[in-house]
């Protein structure tokens, strides 16, 4: 498969918040939320602040749930010899970390990954004395199955209707014989076709939960290359993290400390998640809920459970287990159980983990670099050669549809679409007026005023009827770049945040990951538009 990789500024598509803008633009109003910068300067300093930290990582621990969680698995050697580097001091990770989304959900998961692979050998190739481990995170102990339940093929939905309580990890996997039955349908009998089958077979139908099918896919999918992949939802692991667990149940230190960076942190941007004064809940079988302290005890809610001070602490003592991060402590939990250089997110990841700084230096646990993970939009050659023709530059495709359907318009009409002229000789016209009414009562002022703002709408509304009238007669090639818009941007948004990797790996095979893994580069912080042919 031939590729051609053109990057834009992620500030430049439109797509991105102003927060993620002004941390890749290291402004200053983002920089008390972060230590190191995501580039190889960064990397060196967080390299030394990893080593230079007291906190102890119990690598004995780690490996041997990985050993254990990979028994019955095929393992390549890349893998294998990974998990081993973990139990030396000269080892760190690069993580990123996803739901357990069905077949992997949109396009990012695969991004994601691509990124915590390929930085890890680029770090390597920086920094040869160190070895660098890419690891995903499964989102195990979630219990959002709806947000997971569902992946998009050919704009058509796919969707596993079940019902379902407690942590989605584990869940059986009853019923995907069904969904199966229902994407094989729309798959088709080509060779890549059967491939997709029996891969969505092999990792739903012959696992026992959605925890293993998770892992057996992205296993395969990415093993070859080196990815190790963790469940956290292990008791030696949860045993690690019992003092910082223990801190939150008595002293609700993430609570107090995150308060009080998103009093800073709002003063020039939107929150993305607020505390709660416990982040923790209760992990049983088909049980997952908050915990909250109300009149001296712990009760959890939706149950009749609660517990005093001392039995809870009892709980943690005998069963970590059943203590589970929410997504602001989860971050934490990463950080004290792994040799974490890096977090690798999205967007709103990015913006979250940002919140926590401050969080991270009060239990002394060394803050990690949190990097924005690659995005691409990947187009055909076909589909490149019908933007060429409509004049359509890579940039501009990032325009919400009708912001380019009415430039595309104003460009090709022989019309000028623009009354600004005009505009302004009325505005001369008042400014004169205006002037004649300060001789007179205050009155005629309001009437001058008003009888401008009734003229200038008058012209706008001219306007936009004139565009629509040119829109009319450009009708077909207002048709064209809608169609092509909408290939690219399925219900408006980022391809990659809808399509499945399956409608790609149908045409293109299993060259699709390999060129992808070629063409991603995640220190070059830029969003890559990639020509598939």
């Amino acid at each position: 498969m031939t590729i051609t990789n053109t990057s834009i500024p992620y500030q430049r598509t439109g797509y991105f918040t102003k927060f993620i803008c002004d941390y890749l633009d290291k402004k200053d109003s983002v920089r008390e939320f972060y230590d190191n910068f995501p580039d190889l300067e960064g990397f060196k300093d967080q390299i030394d602040l990893r080593i230079k930290a007291n906190h102890k990582l119990d690598r004995g621990a780690l490996v041997q749930t990985l050993k254990d969680q990979y028994k019955n698995l095929r393992i390549s050697s890349g893998t294998s010899k990974n998990i081993d580097l973990l139990s030396d001091d000269t080892s760190f990770t690069i993580t990123t970390g996803h739901q357990l989304n069905l077949f992997t959900g949109p396009l990012y998961f695969l991004y994601k990954i691509i990124s915590a692979i390929n930085l890890s050998k680029q770090l390597k190739s920086e920094f040869p004395i160190y070895d660098f481990v890419p690891i995903y995170w499964m989102a195990t102990e979630d219990h959002d199955f709806e947000e997971i339940q569902f992946f998009n093929f050919k704009n058509n939905k796919v969707s596993w209707d079940r019902e379902s309580s407690g942590a989605v990890g584990r869940l059986n996997t009853d019923g995907l014989e069904i969904v199966l039955e229902d994407f094989t349908e729309q798959l088709g009998n080509s060779k890549n076709a059967k491939y997709i089958a029996g891969l969505f077979r092999k990792a739903y139908l012959e696992q026992d939960n959605l925890t293993d099918a998770t892992r057996f896919l992205a296993n395969e999918l990415f093993g070859d290359h080196g990815l190790v992949i963790l469940d956290a939802d292990a008791s030696e692991l949860k045993r690690n993290f019992a003092p910082y667990i223990k801190d939150e149940l008595l002293e609700q230190t993430s609570f107090k400390e995150i308060t009080k960076t998103n009093t800073q942190f709002e003063k020039n941007y939107k929150i993305q998640v607020k505390p709660r004064e416990i982040n923790l809940f209760y992990l049983d079988k088909e049980l997952r809920e908050r915990i909250v302290l109300e009149d001296g005890e712990y009760k959890i809610i939706n149950t009749d459970l609660s517990f005093s001070v001392d039995e809870i602490l009892q709980v943690l003592d005998c069963f970590p287990e059943k203590f589970s991060p929410n997504v602001l402590m989860r971050p934490l939990y990463e950080e004290v159980i792994l040799p974490n250089l890096c977090y690798i997110g999205g967007g709103a990841e990015v913006t979250y983990w940002l919140e926590l700084k401050r969080y991270f230096e009060k239990v002394e646990i060394p803050f990690p670099i949190v990097l924005l993970r690659n995005s691409a939009l990947l187009i055909s050659t076909k589909q490149m050669g019908k933007i060429k023709k409509l004049n359509v530059s890579v940039e501009e495709i990032f325009l919400k549809q009708n912001d380019l359907l009415n430039k595309k318009v104003k460009d090709i009409s022989e019309i000028a679409i623009d009354f600004s002229s005009q505009k302004q000789q009325l505005q001369s016209m008042f400014v004169e007026l205006e002037a004649i009414s300060h001789c007179t009562d205050r009155s005629f002022l309001g009437a001058v005023k008003a009888q401008e703002k009734k003229q200038l709408n008058g012209l706008e509304n001219l306007e936009k009827r004139l565009l629509k009238a040119q829109k009319r007669k450009y009708k077909e090639i207002v048709d064209r770049i809608t169609k092509i818009h909408k290939e690219l941007f399925p219900q408006y948004i980022l391809q990659e945040r809808y399509d499945n990797f399956s409608e790609f790996y149908l045409d293109f095979g299993q060259e699709l990951i390999s060129d992808l893994l070629d063409s991603l580069d995640p220190l070059e912080l830029k969003f890559s538009v990639i020509e598939l042919a």
